[in-house]
C-alpha cells in the first residue's frame, strides 16, 4: 500500500506513519503526496493541487527524508515543467528512494497545445537530469491522459494499441535508456487512461515496446523491479 500523509507534518508526519503502519497490518510501503501544480488549472482535466514550490520546501524535504530514514519510498506525480525542481529534490534527499510517476507528465492542451516537439526536447533533457539521481526510479505509463493532448478521449472509438506506440513509443525508450530496465518499472494508470484507451489494449502496446528488450530486462520491468522497490 501507497498512502498519502502531508509530508510537511513535522511530528504530525510521525503520527501519521505511525497510524499509517497500524492500520496496513505490514502492507504500508510508502507516501504519495503529489507535487503537480500547473499556473493554467483551467485548462486542465485533471489539475494538480501540489503547493506552489513544495519541492524546494525545508519541511517537505524533511518529511521525505523522514520516509528514507524508516524505510519507505515516496512517489510523486508532477507536470513536465516541474521535472528540474524535482530533479533537485532527488539530490537533497539522496537516501529516499523516489518513485517518478507518469514520466514528469508532458502536457499537451492549453498553453501547451502545439508545443509537442519542443516540449519533448526539453523533456529529455530533464529525463536525463533526473535519471543521474542513483535514488530515483522511473514509472513507465500514464500518458494517456487528456491532458497530455494526445486527442483520444474526445474520438468515437479508444486508441489502438500501434497507435499508442507510433505517438508514445519515443518516450518510454528514452526513459528506458537514461534509467535503465534495472531502475524502471511499467505502469497502467487505470480507470484514469481509461478515456483513451481499454486496459487490455494498453498493456497489449506494452507487451509490443518491450520486444526489443531482453527476456530478463522484460523480467526486470514487469515484475522485479516493482518486488524490489516496494518489497512485495
Amino acid at each position: 500500500m501507497v498512502l498519502h500523509a502531508d509530508l510537511r507534518g513535522g511530528a504530525l508526519l510521525r503520527e501519521a506513519l505511525a497510524a499509517h503502519e497500524a492500520a496496513a497490518d505490514g502492507l504500508f510501503r510508502g507516501i504519495r503526496h503529489s507535487g503537480a501544480r500547473d499556473p493554467h488549472p483551467e485548462c486542465l482535466s485533471i489539475p494538480g493541487r501540489g503547493a506552489e514550490g513544495l519541492y524546494a520546501d525545508p519541511d517537505f524535504r524533511a518529511g521525505v527524508a523522514l520516509l528514507g530514514e524508516r524505510g519507505y519510498t515516496y512517489d510523486t506525480w508532477h507536470y513536465h515543467h516541474q521535472n528540474l525542481a524535482f530533479a533537485d529534490l532527488a539530490r537533497a534527499v539522496p537516501g529516499t528512494t523516489m518513485v517518478l510517476d507518469h514520466f514528469g507528465t508532458p502536457l499537451g492542451v492549453g498553453p501547451y497545445a502545439g508545443q509537442r516537439e519542443a516540449i519533448f526536447s526539453q523533456w529529455q533533457r530533464d529525463i536525463e537530469a533526473i535519471a543521474r539521481c542513483p535514488n530515483v526510479v522511473a514509472k513507465l505509463g500514464g500518458l494517456a491522459m487528456p491532458d497530455n493532448g494526445f486527442g483520444w478521449n474526445l474520438r468515437d472509438r479508444p486508441a489502438s494499441s500501434d497507435e499508442l506506440l507510433e505517438a508514445q513509443a519515443r518516450y518510454y525508450h528514452h526513459a528506458i535508456a537514461c534509467f535503465g530496465p534495472e531502475r524502471c518499472l511499467f505502469e497502467s494508470n487505470f480507470p484514469v487512461d481509461k478515456r483513451s484507451l481499454p486496459y487490455g489494449v494498453y498493456w497489449n502496446a506494452m507487451k509490443k515496446l518491450a520486444a526489443r528488450y531482453s527476456p530478463a530486462e522484460q523480467q526486470a520491468m514487469f515484475h522485479d523491479n516493482a518486488q524490489r522497490i516496494y518489497r512485495l
